[in-house]
């Protein structure tokens, strides 16, 4: 299982605290903050599919 580090969202009520969040306004600047935060943090993202990504640190755990 791997480590949330960051939360991308347009809808800020689908998420609360645990990691950092970033409320953006639209799908456009989610994908652009999301994939500019997976270079910066060496992690994936992930898209939920509910205006919510996550990115998730999967090389910190065990195989």
């Amino acid at each position: 299982m791997g480590k949330i580090m960051a939360v991308v969202t347009a809808d800020k009520s689908q998420v609360a605290g645990g990691a950092p969040i970033f409320i953006v306004q639209n799908a456009e600047e989610q994908q652009k903050v999301a994939f500019k935060l997976e270079k910066i943090l060496d992690a994936s993202a992930h898209d939920l599919q509910n205006g919510t990504m996550i990115l998730v640190d999967h090389k910190g755990s065990p195989e």
